[in-house]
Order: structure tokens, then C-alpha cells, then sequence
């Protein structure tokens, strides 16, 4: 088969169902087989960066993968905003671009563009791809390098004559990665330090980031929380991740959140980062953000460890292995009877809460206010039930009465 026939097959291979894009010479030889396909259904968009954000908005709704195409230079370079927006997100995304046939790389050829290095900063990782051979395996490590470790997006530019090249189709391909190694368990030891701290702590803050949401991790958040009995903030990338109603939870925090959850997170002794990068959105000036807290912070990637805030116990895993761990952990140190007393903090963040309480005016012409329309969607629409909450209970252990009763808010 020619290469942009392996080049489909190896997307129904990989399980993409779905790809946005716009046909253009250098991707055009991929559309035949793409129109012939009944596994891989194509959007087309109205300009390029519609296709990398509608792909990007794919992957956040349904956990996949995002996959979007475009051609060689213009098309290309239309995609680096949704191809940077996926990686400050932490979205798994696979972009698809035409090149200039490979002899003409490096020569200003019509619609070249070097989008390998344009987007070097902004993906996990990127391929030029020349051989039609290679296609295959290349494909099946962007799906891999996009969706595990923290997601992100990966490019694939592929050479024109690479797609027009003719070539043997086998699947699975051998996939040799020896530089990428993502770590998801977390060390015993650093599991054991953070439930030490959190039941030491007068006032201690759970501050819940996108990763807790991209792990699946939300049904153990919520074990976790009832159990230590802390209050939780989450961040914009986090807002789903626990209950708006639960009483533990403070809003969201930062400039635009509430005035509990900031000031929580200001005067707290202990924050508890999962799957958060203590971003200046949350933290403003980073010499003044919550002087008084010792910082225990997970996250799957180690470089965001220590980047703004220096972390007194680094954990570095998966969320959901993490906040599993972290469960057992605390629950060993109730046994020992090591619980932490956070009653007169709940008083101080209740006063806030009933002093600052969220609310909006409403319109005196009679007319409907944007936050009114919302908040009676929100009391119409259905409960959403998580399947998983049952299991992650099973597997992590309830909380007990008598671990959560005693510390729960008023």
C-alpha cells in the first residue's frame, strides 16, 4: 500500500475515530484513503485552528486522544495556537501535517515551513517523517508519548513523497523508546511523610489541579478528603474534579476564585498540591503566596516540582496512584491513633465563607441575568452518578465515621 494508505491504517490501528482537518497539496495523497475508510470519521473545519482546537475539545471530552490534520507550511503553522493551547493544558493531542517532498526540505520550496521546530517548545515531542516504512511506528509512539506520563501534544510532519511511496503494511510495530520512561507509582516513603504532615497540620488545604481530572482520579479525591476532613480547592483545569456542593470544598482559588479558597490557601499550614503547578493565576506574587505553609506537592511530571514553589515533600506518580497511596497511608496513621484537629480552622473558613458568600445582582428591568440563566440550568439538569466511586471506595477503604465526623465542616 502507498504511505498515507498506512497512514490511515495505522490511525484505525491506534483507535482514533475521529480527525479534524482541510486538505492541501501536501496532505492531499492522505484524503483518498481517509475518504475510503470506514473506521476514521473526518470534520472538516473552516481554518486549521479550528481543527486543533475542535481536536483539542475532543481529547477533554472524551479522554482520547485529539487527532487534527493539515498541510504543509500556511496549514501547518495554523495549527501552533491550538498546538500550544494543548500544551499548557496537558491535552493529548496527535497533529498530523503535509511536507515538501523530502528533497526539497531545507530549500524555501512553495509552502514549506520547518514546523518540526516551530514546535519544538511547544509539544511533548515531534517527528519528521521521510520513509513511508516508518510511518507505522511512528504513529503508534505519538499516540503512546501523547497519552501517557502527562498528556501532550506530539507532531507528525510527514514528506509528500513518503505518503506517495509505496510500502508493506505490519501492526503492531516495535516501539523502542529507551529515553521515555514515565514514572506513575510513587515513592513509599514520600507517601508516608505526606500523610505524617497532613495529620500534624492545624490548617491544611488540599489544592487539586487538572491532573487529579486527567488521571480519573476524582472518586479517590473524594475518599481522601472525607477521610483527612481538609478542605479542598480546585483550579479552573479541576472544576468537576469534586463536588461544587460538598461541604468541604472552598471554590476555586485564585484571582478569579473565592475569597475562602484564597485566603484558605493564605493562611494555611499545609498545602496538599495534586496534579497542580502552583500557576500566577492561583498564586500572584509568588514571594507572598501562603508564607506560613509547608508544601507537599505530586504530580506526574517532575519538572513542575519545585518550578515555582520549592516542595518540602516532592512526590512524583500518577494522581490516582498517588491519592490511592496517600488514602492507606493516612488511614494507617488514624490506626495509630495520629489524627489531626482541624475544628478551629473550620470555623475560621466557615466565618469567610458566610461573610464572602458567592451571589450576583439581578437585573431591576425584569430582565434574566447570565448567572441566573446557569444556576437554574444547573438545578434542572440531572446528577451526574461516577461508576467509579464505588470501586475506588472498595479498593481504597471508606472513610470511617469516626475519622470524618469529628473534623467534618459545619
Amino acid at each position: 500500500m502507498t504511505g498515507a494508505q498506512s497512514l490511515i491504517r495505522s490511525l484505525e490501528e491506534v483507535g482514533a475515530d475521529t480527525v479534524f482537518g482541510i486538505p492541501g497539496g501536501a496532505i492531499l495523497p492522505a484524503y483518498d484513503p481517509l475518504m475510503d475508510s470506514t473506521r476514521v470519521r473526518h470534520v472538516l473545519v473552516r481554518h486549521e485552528q479550528g481543527a486543533g482546537h475542535a481536536a483539542t475539545g475532543y481529547a477533554q471530552a472524551t479522554g482520547k486522544v485529539g487527532v487534527c490534520m493539515a498541510t504543509s507550511g500556511p496549514g501547518a503553522t495554523n495549527l501552533v495556537t491550538p498546538i500550544a493551547d494543548a500544551h499548557m493544558d496537558s491535552v493529548p493531542l496527535v497533529a498530523i501535517t503535509g511536507q515538501v517532498a523530502s528533497k526539497a526540505i531545507g530549500t524555501d520550496a512553495f509552502q514549506e515551513a520547518d514546523i518540526v521546530g516551530i514546535t519544538m517548545p511547544i509539544t511533548k515531542h515531534n517527528f519528521l517523517v521521510t520513509k513511508a516504512e516508518d510511518i507505522p511506528r511512528i504513529i503508534a509512539q505519538a499516540f503512546h508519548i501523547a497519552s501517557t506520563g502527562r498528556p501532550g501534544p506530539v507532531l507528525v510532519d510527514i514528506a509528500k513523497d513518503a505518503l506517495q511511496a509505496k510500502t508493506t503494511f505490519s501492526w503492531p510495530p516495535a516501539m523502542d523508546l529507551p529515553g521515555y520512561r514515565p514514572v506513575t507509582k510513587p515513592h513509599a516513603k514520600q507517601i508516608r511523610e505526606a500523610a505524617k504532615l497532613i495529620t500534624q497540620a492545624r490548617r491544611p488545604v488540599l489544592y487539586v489541579g487538572g491532573g487529579v481530572l486527567k488521571a480519573q482520579a476524582t472518586a479517590e479525591l473524594k475518599v481522601l478528603a472525607e477521610l483527612t476532613g481538609a478542605p479542598v480547592t480546585t483550579t479552573l483545569m479541576a472544576l468537576g474534579a469534586f463536588p461544587d456542593n460538598h461541604p468541604q470544598h472552598l471554590g476555586m482559588p485564585g484571582m478569579h476564585g473565592s475569597v475562602a479558597a484564597v485566603t484558605g490557601l493564605q493562611k494555611a499550614d499545609l498545602i496538599v498540591a495534586l496534579g497542580a503547578r502552583f500557576d500566577d493565576r492561583v498564586t500572584g506574587k509568588l514571594d507572598s503566596f501562603a508564607p506560613f505553609a509547608k508544601i507537599v506537592h505530586a504530580d506526574i511530571d517532575p519538572a513542575e516540582i519545585g518550578k515555582n514553589r520549592a516542595a518540602d515533600v516532592p512526590i512524583v506518580g500518577d494522581a490516582r496512584e498517588v491519592i490511592a497511596d496517600l488514602i492507606q497511608a493516612v488511614q494507617k496513621e488514624h490506626s495509630e491513633g495520629h489524627q489531626g484537629d482541624y475544628s478551629m480552622w473550620w470555623n475560621d473558613l466557615n466565618r469567610w465563607r458566610e461573610t464572602y458568600p458567592l451571589g450576583y445582582d439581578q437585573p431591576g428591568d425584569g430582565s434574566l441575568s447570565p448567572q441566573a440563566v446557569i444556576e437554574r440550568i444547573g438545578q434542572l439538569a440531572p446528577r451526574a452518578r461516577s461508576s467509579r466511586r464505588a470501586s475506588a471506595s472498595t479498593r481504597c477503604g471508606p472513610p470511617t465515621s469516626s475519622s470524618t465526623t469529628s473534623r467534618a465542616p459545619g
